[in-house]
């Protein structure tokens, strides 16, 4: 079950940054981006850990902080800095093994003298010790002798962006090979530990130096012809709380950590996170036979990242943006956690999605306070938060540089759809998990708090409520009332919470009355006469335009440059269509005959400059049976990273991006849904796939499906019921079922589903 494996296929300084961010290593705990050993002018550096974040100043907004570098070596060969900006490269090979973790580099390289030289190296964050990161770097003079020099350590000058968030409190070397730096952010809240053991295989004059906040080891020797030296550099990034440790213990558990590693070895600590690496393959892995070899890459690529950029063990962090591989939107969590990254763990690994939910509990006052200064009761959660559950939306965008003048941030004020999602992953959870424990408290209040805001916040015209002044998941239409994304889902996310609140809190009877009026008065857009649901009330009304060179560009939002977003805002534009998104949301409300007129209707009226955008437009074509739609939306959402765009995710990969691969494939091609807590498979393969497995947890028992486009193959290790077209089935074992004899449509593609 060996993963695949990504190659840089050539070195370009045009693509630095993209393979920095692709090629990240990490555990959950921290991610290291895949910069070179050797310094270039646009290469970005980054090291981050989730849930370290920070203010740099009152006017600036809180961002993941990027620490200080441990990849960094300057090499110089004869007392010439090495560069592959200069002299030959001869051979190439740098790749990232998703089945170990391991980023490997090989080149053979000529100076401009004419000396060659064998540059190897490797790096691996360890998914066995979190804290701990490992290296080492190889060189061998190929032709003649050379004096090797090596200076690496720690370097404290990184930012983000010219922000600097962390102090240096203490810097100091033990011994020969031994590191450490302490750091502290600048409200002095958090510090960080940074250990590096750094030791060469052959014997060299090494001395210490500290300045301008490097602590460094410098090291020279002269290497024959043939043979080699390596540089072992093993770190241990330890974070604590400021009042929760003193700074020497800090420093001491950190040290007793690195030296019990060092006393393994690198290929021990190695062997130990390949490992881990297998356990979350096994019960992860999607593997399809293709006639394109780059699908199976890049399901291998989303998990990969997955796994990586989730926090494993702290329920006070959750999921950034751009995961750990960089700076984009700040390190800042979305709705994208629980709508597009949450339904990968809950289906593999539940309770890293109970933990994902328990952040939102824990953000809760936060949420309730956002609320209450905007007028209403329940809970508001932020539309961009890091650790706290304050709202960290900057309240404006750049600044216009012919007005001079900033414009408003309009998410923070009107996107409040995320508090249905969050309601709408809560009800996930518990359908897939049976986890009554969590609903009895957690869940429970999440989804009273989630429901009461809706409830408040409804407008009421003429004895019907309305929700107005909105902003749906569709970004170019701001300010509009009853936004049909928002309705559906504030009348779902109180429905359930009735549900819930009655079986668990049977006594808040104020509750249950206030929700039933909502539920029964609630506005919920209706589809016309050709089955469209209008997005909002002047959706229809507004013109529309030919958008296929905009659509050329998606995700560059190239609109932008012929018309202004209150122009945008006034025609038939979308960022991503919000209907076709709650087609997708809530499967069981719609037939196939809905969802299809949605999708033909917004399709031509949708650019997709949102990451979010295909791979949904491809489940819902996949429902409606048209396959070829879906696989081509699917590949178009694989290249938002891996294309061949040289910038395409230079500050970080698009996190929920990597979610939408995998639910495109087991949401869009084997179908599954959940329906009234039950779970749905539909099987309809792409042409190009014979066959496709993966794994599943459903309450709480391990299934193995295999499907080709004949037939399903179902493992379960004990009882499992789930239905498949809409027949239901019991599995205990292995058993083995022909498709064709559970088509309920007449048309062979897909079973119609009713309301």
């Amino acid at each position: 079950m060996n993963a695949s494996t990504l190659i840089e296929p050539s070195f370009s300084v045009h693509s630095l940054n993209k393979y920095a961010s692709l090629m990240t290593s990490g555990n959950g705990y921290l991610g290291i981006r895949a910069t070179h050993e050797e310094d270039y002018t646009m290469q970005t550096r980054g090291m981050y850990l989730a849930g370290l974040y920070h203010r740099a100043g009152k006017d600036e907004t809180t961002e993941l902080v990027n620490l200080p570098d441990i990849i960094g070596v300057q090499i110089a060969l004869n007392g010439e800095p090495f560069s592959l900006t200069g002299g030959k490269t001869e051979t190439w090979q740098r790749e990232l093994d998703f089945a170990t973790g391991e980023l490997r580099r090989a080149v053979v390289w000529q100076a401009a003298n004419g000396a060659r030289f064998r540059i190897e190296s490797r790096r691996f964050a360890s998914l066995a010790q979190p804290e701990l990161v490992a290296m080492q770097l190889t060189l061998t003079p190929l032709d003649a002798s050379a004096s090797i020099s090596f200076v690496t350590g720690i370097d404290a000058t990184q930012t983000n962006s010219g922000r600097q968030h962390l102090d240096e409190t203490q810097v100091r070397v033990f011994g020969q090979h031994y590191l450490q730096g302490i750091y502290t952010t600048q409200n002095g809240e958090d510090n960080v530990a940074i250990s590096a053991y750094c030791h060469l295989s052959a014997e060299a004059q090494s001395c210490f130096s500290a300045k301008n906040r490097h602590l460094l080891q410098n090291s020279s020797l002269s290497v024959a012809a043939g043979q080699s030296v390596t540089l072992t550099k093993l770190c241990w990034i330890s974070h604590e709380p400021a009042g929760e440790m003193s700074q020497q213990t800090l420093s001491e558990q950190s040290l007793r950590a690195l030296e019990s590693c060092v006393a393994e070895g690198y290929e021990p600590l190695f062997q130990a996170s390949v490992a881990a690496w297998h356990t979350f393959w096994q019960r992860s892995r999607v593997q399809v036979t293709s006639s394109d070899p780059r699908d199976q890459e890049a399901l291998d690529f989303a998990l990969y990242h997955l796994h990586i950029m989730t926090p494993k063990n702290d329920e006070r962090t959750s999921i950034a943006a751009k995961g750990l591989t960089g700076e984009g939107y700040k390190g800042h969590v979305f709705w994208d956690t629980e709508v597009f990254l949450l339904p990968f763990h809950l289906f593999t690994a539940p309770e890293t999605a109970r933990q994902l939910l328990r952040y939102r509990w824990h953000n809760l006052p936060g949420a309730r306070e956002k609320a209450r200064r905007n007028g209403w009761q329940g809970a508001l959660f932020p539309w961009e938060s890091a650790r706290s559950g304050d709202e960290e939306t900057p309240e404006f965008a750049a600044i216009n540089i012919r007005t001079g003048v900033r414009q408003k941030v309009a998410s923070a004020l009107a996107e409040h759809h995320l508090v249905a999602d969050i309601a709408w992953a809560v009800v996930a959870y518990w359908q897939a998990t049976g986890d009554e424990r969590f609903m009895a408290q957690e869940g429970c209040e999440l989804l009273r708090e989630t429901a009461t805001f809706w409830i408040d916040r409804a407008t009421d015209v003429g004895g019907r409520l309305e929700i107005h002044d909105v902003i749906g998941p569709d970004e170019y239409t701001e300010h509009v009332n009853n936004n049909a994304f928002t309705n559906y889902m504030a009348h779902e996310n109180v429905a359930q919470a009735l549900h819930v609140v009655r079986r668990f809190a049977p006594t808040e009877t104020d509750f249950f009355v206030r929700a039933e009026d909502f539920l029964q008065r609630l506005w919920l857009p209706e589809s016309n006469s050709d089955g469209v649901i209008a997005q909002d009330d002047t959706f229809f009304a507004k013109p529309a335009i030919d958008l296929q060179k905009y659509k050329r560009q998606a995700g560059k939002q190239t609109i932008l440059l012929d018309y202004s977003r209150a122009e945008v805002n006034e025609m038939q534009i979308l960022k991503q269509a919000d209907v076709v998104m709650l087609n997708y949301m809530l499967a069981d409300r719609f037939t196939r005959d809905e969802c299809l007129a949605n999708l033909q209707f917004y399709e031509p009226r949708t650019i997709h400059d949102s990451s979010l955008s295909k791979a949904i437009h491809g489940i819902v074509a996949a429902r409606c049976g048209d396959l070829a739609q879906a696989y081509r939306f699917w590949c178009e959402g694989t290249e938002i990273d891996l294309g061949d765009d040289p910038h395409s995710c230079d500050d970080g990969i698009h996190a929920a991006a990597t979610g939408a691969i995998w639910l495109g494939a087991i949401q869009g091609f084997a179908g599954l849904t959940l329906r009234q807590g039950e779970l749905h498979i539909a099987p309809r393969l792409p042409a190009g796939w014979q066959k496709m497995a993966f794994p599943l947890s459903w309450q709480g028992v391990a299934l193995q499906f295999t499907l080709t486009p004949e037939r399903l193959t179902v493992h379960s290790a004990s009882d499992a019921v789930f239905y498949l077209n809409g027949h239901r089935l019991r599995v205990t074992g292995t058993q083995d079922f022909l498709l064709k004899d559970f088509i309920l449509s007449t048309d062979g593609t897909a079973p119609t589903e009713g309301k």
